[in-house]
């Protein structure tokens, strides 16, 4: 399928190229910023008011040009349309205009050797891996405006929590980036941030969108697994998923079947092992405890 297949016709729809200049103006973009700012619906002058905008005429036009695509004019004001949100959206998490490169010491001992992790942030990625022996902990996406007024800690503690959240939904079939059907597989060779033999691929139908991951990060959100560290004293849902060698290594993992497809994760700690197994899109079909 291509790109242009991919994306649904409609008569009063404007094309992309198009939606893309109504709002490549700057008043536009502060008419958008200010009805997200203010309590909406919201009348002409308010919303001029907060632009600050002295020809009524002029500003009249630009808030006609959003109207019906981006903005809803509706008896008691205007508001914004869900189109008009993601713009507002996109330009608060810097997307368009922030390229910031931040590193960050970790607390954490690698998986693998036992060194304390570090992270890097550039290019709207954050990634975490060992500096002495190079094993990489996931690079996921994270836009520059999660580092807005937030701590080394607060940035990582939020970077955990988004890798969750995406992930919960790429191994569920809904695209984090556009809510197209993500298809999941299991890959084997090739490169990875995780320099993993074995791994999941995410990949939506829609907009093509990609994450990949270890076998068992799929598992952060099943109860079985949270019972079995709450079992242990340890809260799953508050440690971070790097300090799990089944969230970022294909060691736990062993494929033990193909057709259909099975995989075998052993989760280890203090002595006692939870033993679940998966099929091709991560679906847990069991779990045991040795």
């Amino acid at each position: 399928m291509s790109k242009s297949d991919s994306i649904q016709e409609c008569e009063d729809c404007l094309e992309p190229a198009d939606a893309f200049a109504v709002v490549g103006n700057e008043t536009r973009l502060s008419i958008l910023e200010a009805l997200w700012t203010l309590e909406e619906p919201a009348r002409f002058s308010e919303i001029r008011e907060e632009v600050g905008s002295t020809d009524s005429a002029q500003f009249n036009y630009h808030l006609g040009k959003l109207t019906d695509q981006f903005v809803h004019k509706t008896d008691d004001g205007y508001e914004l349309r869900t189109a008009g949100e993601r713009v507002v959206q996109a330009v608060l998490a810097g997307s368009f205009t922030e390229h910031p490169r931040r590193e960050i010491a970790i607390d954490d001992p690698c998986t693998r050797c036992g060194a304390s992790l570090t992270a890097e942030y550039e290019g709207e990625m954050l990634a975490i891996e060992c500096p002495d022996c190079g094993h990489g902990h996931g690079e996921y996406p994270f836009p520059p405006g999660g580092l807005h007024d937030r701590t080394d800690a607060e940035v990582l503690e939020a970077f955990d929590q988004r890798v969750r959240h995406l992930h919960c939904l790429a191994k569920d079939g809904v695209c984090p980036e556009c809510n197209g059907k993500m298809e999941t597989t299991l890959e084997r060779g090739g490169e990875c941030c995780l320099g993993a033999e074995l791994r999941a691929e995410h990949v939506c139908q829609q907009c093509h969108h990609d994450l990949c991951s270890a076998v068992g990060l799929g598992l952060l959100d099943h109860s079985a697994v949270a019972g079995f560290y709450d079992d242990h004293g340890v809260a799953l849902s508050e440690t971070p998923y790097w300090r799990f060698e089944w969230c970022v290594d294909d060691e736990p993992a062993e494929v033990v079947g193909e057709d259909p497809t099975r995989v075998r994760i052993d989760i280890e700690h203090e002595g006692e092992t939870l033993r679940a197994t998966v099929d091709g899109d991560l679906a847990v079909l069991e779990t045991e405890r040795r």
